[in-house]
């Protein structure tokens, strides 16, 4: 199944994220970091421009740890390790690279069984 697209918090604003902006209640700080390499519930991704203008709350602190806000892509490095993962999963398996699961597995006796009603 392949996912959405990530985009921008803000309401309308089609760019894509290049950072999540989180918080840390306890120390009343607001932390703009790299883009999380998964969706975070607790986390908003924010593109270059809604992250450069993040205001924390009267009392609170910003920390960035985002120094360059560029989008993120896929590499080309990312995009042919999985075209040669996918190659090789539809490669053939020889007959003999087959475990014996034959042995293993114990006698059907069929497949539906009377449980007692206790």
């Amino acid at each position: 199944m392949l996912s959405q697209p990530r985009r921008c918090e803000h309401v309308a604003c089609p760019d894509p994220p290049v950072a999540t902006l989180t918080f840390t209640y306890q120390d009343a700080t607001a932390v703009l970091g790299p883009l999380a390499t998964e969706k975070d519930p607790n986390g908003y991704d924010l593109c270059a421009r809604h992250a450069e203008r993040v205001v924390a709350p009267r009392g609170w602190e910003v920390v960035r740890l985002a120094p360059e806000m560029v989008p993120v892509g896929h590499s080309d490095d990312e995009i042919m390790a999985l075209a040669d993962s996918v190659r090789e999963s539809a490669r053939p398996v020889a007959r003999a690279e087959y475990p014996r699961v034959l042995e293993l597995i114990a006698p059907r006796r069929g497949h539906l069984r009377v449980v007692p009603n206790i």
